[in-house]
């Protein structure tokens, strides 16, 4: 049997982001999670990255993982360009305008996962049970019990549900789920093109949807992300590699030059989800187990990360009884704010720049055009746009 005060079920960034925070402050905790350890990252690009903030490196440099991230691949963007394809507007800004180093870092999903799990394992009050399942859980007023399949139990004072977008452990335990089909497939994939990235993520509004090129370590490589209808993303898919490079490039109105892809292409669908409940008893929601939202402005990891720091700061600090329904309701309802406020800041964008409506595409153009133009405006969306 293993006794711990935390019990993650999930292995994922973010899971493994609280796991490491509360092992630093030597918070017992044992991780499940069904895959495998990462393994060492290869040359080869992963196809799962995320645009890290600022405030996410700051936490993953407190954690001690951030050089490891930077040793074996990350590339910092300092230069972002959104224009709409449809009509006249733009706006761009750079690190120097807001008086920063960079902007945010690129960084590839497995890179991550790697560095925390390496930093994991060198952590006395962390257990690691990877290729592992759990059976059955069940709760009582003030411990969890988990029972693996392999029938080796677990108790612990939380249990926090790191499990995904389709959590288990939300359904098992009825917390309602709000839910949206955005109607769109995320393609991903490597591009290489003729001209360099200098550093720049850029974003273009199509009419059927963003398509994000971002900026990798190689100095002519970007990682795109091309969010569109189901019918077209099909449509992408088929195309031999030839006709998908002439895609990319008219998309991107070829600001790079010529694109060649360099990876296999995967898609996957787009849906907002919001748990409505965070916690129940002494389980909790974490990351995309509890909200996920529309990529076109690389939130998502970074909402994660703050779920995890937020749940950090409070489990840390309890100096009386530890996960008290008091500091859970608080975390519920503080991260639930800040998530309900960027799901519905992203709606409205997909709902704006979706579309060749003319009314759309007049304020689309006036209002990226104002927002470029006007120096205080343009600081505050700027801020926004790299989480400060």
């Amino acid at each position: 049997m293993k006794q711990a005060q935390v019990c993650i079920v999930g292995g994922g960034c973010v899971g493994l982001t609280l796991a490491l925070g509360l092992a630093k402050a030597d918070i017992s905790v044992v991780v499940i999670d069904a895959t495998s350890t990462q393994a060492l990252p290869t040359d080869e690009y992963g196809l799962r990255v995320s645009a890290l903030s600022i405030a996410s490196q700051t936490l993953l440099e407190q954690l001690n993982v951030w050089p490891e991230i930077i040793a074996q691949r990350a590339c910092a963007y300092t230069h972002m360009d959104v224009r709409d394809a449809d009509s006249f507007g733009k706006i761009a800004f750079n690190n120097e305008q807001l008086e920063l180093e960079h902007l945010g870092h690129i960084v590839e999903n497995d890179i991550i996962r790697y560095a925390l799990i390496k930093e994991l394992e060198q952590q006395p009050s962390a257990t690691l049970m990877f290729d592992t399942e759990y059976q059955q859980i069940h709760q009582s007023e003030s411990d969890v019990f988990i029972t693996l399949k392999s029938g080796e139990p677990i108790i612990a004072k939380l249990l926090v549900a790191a499990d995904g977008a389709n959590s288990a452990i939300r359904k098992q335990f009825n917390m309602a789920l709000s839910f949206k089909d955005y109607d769109h497939h995320a393609l991903v994939a490597t591009v290489k093109t003729k001209e360099p990235h200098a550093n720049t993520a850029r974003q273009v509004f199509l009419p059927t949807g963003p398509l994000a090129f971002l900026p990798l370590s190689d100095a002519n490589t970007h990682s795109i992300v091309w969010s569109t209808s189901p019918n077209h993303c099909d449509e992408l898919l088929a195309m031999d590699d030839s006709a998908f490079n002439k895609a990319v490039m008219a998309a991107i109105d070829g600001q790079c030059g010529l694109c060649e892809v360099q990876s296999a292409r995967a898609a996957f669908p787009l849906k907002m989800r919001y748990a409505q409940q965070w916690v129940s008893g002494k389980v909790v929601l974490i990351g995309d187990a509890a909200h996920t939202i529309h990529p076109l402005a690389g939130l998502g990891m970074n909402l994660g990360l703050k779920d995890a720091a937020y749940l950090i700061e409070l489990l840390t600090s309890d100096s009386k009884e530890f996960a008290s329904t008091r500091t859970l309701r608080d975390y519920e309802r503080t991260r639930k704010l800040d998530a309900q406020k960027h799901i519905a800041m992203m709606q409205g964008l997909k709902e704006l720049f979706e579309g060749a409506n003319p009314v759309k595409k007049l304020i689309r153009g006036v209002g990226l055009s104002l927002v470029d133009n006007l120096g205080p405006i343009k600081h505050l969306f700027a801020k926004e746009a790299i989480g400060k």
